[in-house]
């Protein structure tokens, strides 16, 4: 069976132009030379110019009828999502492709309604280039390892494929460059699949954000708080132990889309205000290093995927936007912690807050609103998405029904030609952040500013529109 190195080969990423030099080895290494030119190679990247070809916020692609997707990487998410998106009407799948077989082989079988006619690609050369090269193929869906999502997006929207990719986007400023630049050149989505923006709690503060409950947000606060440590040593969890490799070659919040996109969605990000710099600080690694070197003490072959430098058991970014507003983000899969996204926003008028307790909601320092009060706040700002296809969402499940909210509103708003709600710049923007925060925490969590991805139309760009006043019109069949 092929690993993930002959994959690269064979598929023509190795040494090609769209895998940006820091890739698994020396350009990552804790320490030297290689170290000092990666941190430098960040900060340049972070201060290119860039003048915009195209806006892409806002902007609505003719529709498609039925929307015809190819799916690469289907071991874990991929797979999952196959399934989902074969519940909604006005899709066709039409390829599926992975590096083992029997993983493709297994996500066809999830397929469950009757109609689809997947091709299979596996292990042949270039097997997901032939997939982007379809003329049968509207959107590209990519749940690789995350060091593929940039590359194979890169080359879709080429192709001239709408894509859809999972976090993060990209692990380097010149890929978030990369992303920007193709998807205006070439007028195709490039869609980041942040579920948690589709998170009922998450949905129900940002409406009322729009409601005005909250007066002006003033802060905000996200995680990705997971203990998935033994995972990483684990072959049958984390295929060819990429994500021990990314754990054990860089230090920085590597993770932070989850905690991040719902927050700025709701703060208007690069629709009105715009991130403008940040800093992180990372404490030492406690716990991956020395499980690292029990696990390759056992298996030496485990040895040649640990890297130079470990990154910090809890890491601790903060971000400044343009209005003013304070943002703290923090990433740790190592410590046994519960799981917490803390998703908490702050405004003149009121507070919510989410993880590790359920969703709750304050307006005032004197305590949390009871249930009753909450439940009168949910049926009044709970928001149109919801209402229309949340219970539905529930049945189908993915992370207790946001994935199949995403997946099903991605399809809407391709089928009637809608803005889609995460667009690149989106990707861009919440995607940087790993990169920049490795060279913070390098410097001392020096700060360091955030490009502007959108070459200041954050300034009239249109917020997100939760309203489904438009599209809404998509089907869902369970069987």
């Amino acid at each position: 069976m092929s690993n993930r190195r002959t994959f690269l080969k064979q598929s023509g990423l190795a040494g090609a132009s769209l895998v940006s030099a820091s890739v698994w080895g020396g350009a990552c290494a804790g320490t030297g030379k290689a170290a000092d030119d990666h941190l430098a190679h960040i900060r340049a990247q972070a201060e290119k110019p860039h003048t915009q070809h195209f806006n892409m916020s806002g902007y609505a692609a003719p529709p498609i009828e039925t929307v015809r997707i190819g799916f690469i990487g289907v071991g874990n998410r991929g797979s999952a999502a196959v399934e989902r998106m074969s519940y909604i009407q006005g899709v066709a799948i039409n390829a599926i492709c992975d590096v083992r077989p029997e993983k493709a082989e297994a996500a066809k079988e999830r397929i469950k309604r009757p109609g689809h006619e997947a091709a299979l690609y596996t292990e042949t050369d270039e097997a997901w280039k032939m997939v982007c090269n379809r003329d049968d193929i509207d959107l590209v869906y990519i749940a690789t390892h995350w060091k593929l999502h940039a590359p194979m997006a890169l080359y879709a929207m080429e192709q001239g494929k709408h894509v859809a990719l999972e976090i993060p986007a990209a692990t380097t400023v010149e890929d978030c460059w990369k992303l920007v630049e193709t998807s205006e050149k070439t007028k195709r989505h490039c869609v980041i699949l942040e579920n948690c923006c589709y998170d009922f709690f998450e949905l129900l503060t940002l409406n009322m954000v729009r409601q005005g409950f909250f007066g002006e947000l003033i802060h905000g606060e996200g995680a990705y708080i997971h203990d998935i440590l033994d995972s990483l040593v684990d072959p049958e969890k984390r295929y060819d132990y990429w994500r021990l490799e990314e754990n054990t070659r860089r230090n920085g919040n590597l993770y932070p889309t989850h905690g991040l996109g719902p927050i700025c969605q709701a703060m208007d990000i690069n629709r009105g205000d715009r991130l403008v710099y940040m800093t992180s600080m990372a404490s030492n690694d406690f716990m991956l290093g020395p499980l690292a070197e029990e696990a390759a003490a056992k298996n030496p072959d485990l040895r040649k995927h640990i890297g130079p430098t470990f990154r910090g058991n809890m890491n601790t970014s903060t971000i400044r936007t343009e209005k003013g507003r304070t943002i703290m983000l923090q990433h740790d899969v190592s410590s046994p912690r519960p799981y917490s996204r803390i998703h908490l926003l702050s405004g003149t008028k009121a507070t919510a807050q989410k993880y590790p307790l359920p969703g709750r909601i304050a307006t005032g320092h004197e305590g949390w609103i009871d249930e009753t009060g909450f439940a009168q706040l949910e049926a009044q700002y709970t928001p149109p998405i919801v209402r229309k296809i949340g219970e539905l969402a529930k049945k189908v499940g993915g992370h207790g029904g946001m994935d199949f909210l995403m997946d099903w509103r991605l399809i809407d708003c391709l089928r009637n030609g809608l803005p889609v709600d995460m667009d690149v710049y989106d990707a861009a923007t919440w995607s940087v952040i790993a990169p920049l925060s490795e060279w913070s925490v390098a410097n001392r969590s020096a700060p360091i500013d955030l490009p502007d991805f959108t070459n200041g139309a954050w300034k009239t760009n249109q917020p997100v529109d939760i309203t489904l006043e438009k599209g809404g019109t998509t089907d869902v069949t369970l069987i």
